[in-house]
């Protein structure tokens, strides 16, 4: 399991734009309402974004590794991940989740999510096999207070309160994610509400559509300026 996850870990940037593209692939429906198929998956994909925002916002550790491969500096153990040991990856599971529902996509729903989850889980097993030849003791002692997916809630009041929400730092790191799930979420409303139904597109309805992709695609743009001048100013105070 730890080489699988190894694998992923060194891949898993590859396997979002085919879980998109299948997302749009002709399977059976979940449902025939649509509309309220939409409105479930939006809320589950949004819900699963404000996990990752608040787990940025707090205490945000940088899971890209070196190399492609499992690295960490320190054992972060502050902000959410004093409630869940793996909370953006709760957070990518809800969005994967709610993505599959509102593509109304039964494959999505039924195949593609558990297989994220299992993903997911060797990625885990790889990074825990990681920290725990890194850090020893103080992992283990971490573990047995922390759960590996399902977050406990309990103390996250005073959790706030010790950590100061960076909203900065969650414009500068998910800028990117909310673009694309949100993009996708928009093309698939169309695909599912209006291009399968070609005699019911309305120029008006067209019209919605480009306008809202307008406006996100300038603000993901005005964002990765921002990004981009900001890094800049930090490299020449360095």
């Amino acid at each position: 399991m730890e080489r699988i996850g190894n694998l992923f870990f060194k891949t898993r940037n590859f396997l979002f734009p085919v879980f998109y593209a299948i997302l749009f692939l002709p399977f059976p429906r979940i449902s025939e309402n649509y509309i309220a198929t939409f409105i479930i998956g939006l809320a589950i994909t949004t819900f699963g974004q404000l996990v990752r925002m608040v787990t940025i916002g707090l205490v945000y550790i940088v899971r890209g590794g070196k190399n492609r491969r499992i690295y960490a500096d320190g054992l972060v153990t502050d902000g959410i991940f004093s409630h869940s040991r793996n909370p953006m990856y709760v957070g990518n599971v809800l969005m994967i989740a709610g993505m599959s529902i509102l593509s109304n996509s039964i494959f999505a729903l039924v195949i593609m999510v558990p297989l994220f989850v299992f993903i997911y889980q060797t990625i885990i097993i790889a990074e825990e096999n990681y920290l725990r030849t890194k850090f020893g003791h103080s992992y283990d002692e971490y573990c047995k207070k922390v759960n590996r997916w399902l977050p406990n809630l309990q103390g996250i009041v005073k959790t706030f309160k010790d950590n100061g929400f960076d909203v900065q730092k969650v414009l500068m790191n998910e800028y990117n994610t909310a673009f694309l799930w949100m993009f996708g979420s928009i093309l698939l409303f169309a695909y599912n509400y209006y291009w399968n139904r070609f005699s019911e597109i309305s120029i008006e309805g067209s019209t919605y559509f480009i306008v809202v992709l307008t406006i996100l695609i300038v603000a993901y743009f005005v964002l990765r300026s921002y990004k981009k001048r900001k890094t800049k100013r930090l490299k020449l105070k360095v």
